[in-house]
């Protein structure tokens, strides 16, 4: 048990650190207007995938309604080390969730612990490209559920 509570603050810091490292990067963008004008063209030109998040219970049942002790869902680029958060001030979150769009290419799919502490999760590497898109427009990701009170 104190083998599982190290690593959840372990995955918890290393999670914050890079959601912080993320937003430090969008605040020297802004601090830099000529290239903001030049990011923004490239973003017009980069097709992005909306992604909706669900959870994958211990049995393997796929869940896509319910509450659960959520804090975020985060997606990270593999290649740039860019993180997309969902965060939502921690807690309780109702299935499913979204995330508005992210460029293709691999990503580690993931889940922070919400408030209470009842459920740890797993994480999950998945390409994001034309071919994994459904027929409602998403991209639905399972964060696998590794172990619940």
């Amino acid at each position: 048990m104190k083998n599982v509570i190290l690593k959840v603050i372990a995955f918890t810091g290393l999670s914050a650190l890079a959601v912080s490292c993320s937003s430090n990067d969008e605040l020297l963008v802004e601090s830099q207007p000529s290239a903001q004008s030049v990011v923004s063209k490239d973003a017009l030109k980069t097709k992005t995938y909306k992604i909706r998040y669900g959870l994958l219970s211990k049995s393997g049942t796929k869940l896509l309604s319910g509450n659960y002790d959520v804090g975020s869902f985060i997606a990270t680029d593999t290649t740039t080390g860019v993180a997309y958060d969902t965060y939502y001030s921690g807690g309780f979150q109702s299935l499913p969730q979204y995330y508005g769009g992210i460029p293709a290419g691999t990503y580690v799919f993931s889940a922070m612990q919400g408030q209470g502490g009842w459920i740890g999760y797993g994480s999950v590497s998945a390409v994001v490209s034309d071919a994994q898109v459904d027929a409602n427009g998403y991209v639905t990701v399972y964060i696998p559920i590794t172990w619940e009170e």
